[in-house]
């Protein structure tokens, strides 16, 4: 059943960058990427604030440092771990061992199923300390617009990394696997038909002794 596992009789096929940018798989894995990098982005460059008598700057999200440290986190990881997928989205085809490709695929499976839990986390997280963070800490609704975003985009994120799931995914880079009578190893041998054996025996004529 190993012959074909996997898209193994399929391996060393030539890459094509129009086709492999074209699947739903990449699509979604660029999607997330981008959406990493606004979540961060917009933590990083508006998610800090501080008062005019004070020097030290506060996380808007209630002041709370554990809720920008976690986002800007999950939203770095989330980008290293687009990037580090897509390199092996590209390299997936010239793997020839079902050994190889079926970690890859378990721990595709695995990675997107824990980034949508982090982004579960993040965004209960974010938008929770958002609702109860006191306007009076901030007159100016300084940073408003990236705190939504970057709930918005968490939020995004959890759907983006759960259809990521290869296992849901039945065209490529993952294809599906092989049925049975492709992988049969006898399925490519035919009984020679009959009449090739009484015409083997037609020049023979048994002798009476």
């Amino acid at each position: 059943m190993e012959g074909g596992a996997y898209g193994a009789g399929k391996a060393g096929g030539a890459f094509d960058p129009q086709t492999f940018i074209r699947q739903p798989h990449t699509v979604l894995r660029m999607v997330s990427w981008v959406f990493s990098i606004v979540v961060f982005g917009s933590i990083i460059n508006e998610g800090y604030i501080n008062k005019a008598s004070e020097e030290e700057e506060h996380c808007i999200f209630n002041q709370n440092q554990s809720a920008c440290t976690y986002g800007v986190t999950v939203g770095v990881l989330a980008f290293l771990t687009c990037v580090l997928y897509l390199a092996v989205d590209v390299h997936f085809p010239q793997i020839s061992s079902v050994k190889d490709r079926k970690k890859t695929v378990v721990s595709d499976i695995a990675v997107s199923g824990a980034w949508s839990f982090f982004w579960f986390v993040g965004f209960c997280f974010l938008a929770n300390q958002w609702q109860v963070s006191d306007p009076k800490e901030n007159p100016m609704n300084e940073g408003a617009d990236a705190a939504r975003a970057a709930i918005a985009f968490s939020f995004f994120s959890i759907f983006t990394w759960d259809y990521m799931d290869p296992s849901q995914d039945q065209g490529p880079p993952y294809p599906p696997y092989a049925s049975n009578d492709d992988l049969d190893p006898s399925a490519g041998y035919q009984q020679p038909p009959t009449d090739a054996y009484d015409a083997g025996t037609q020049g023979y004529q048994a002798q009476d002794y």
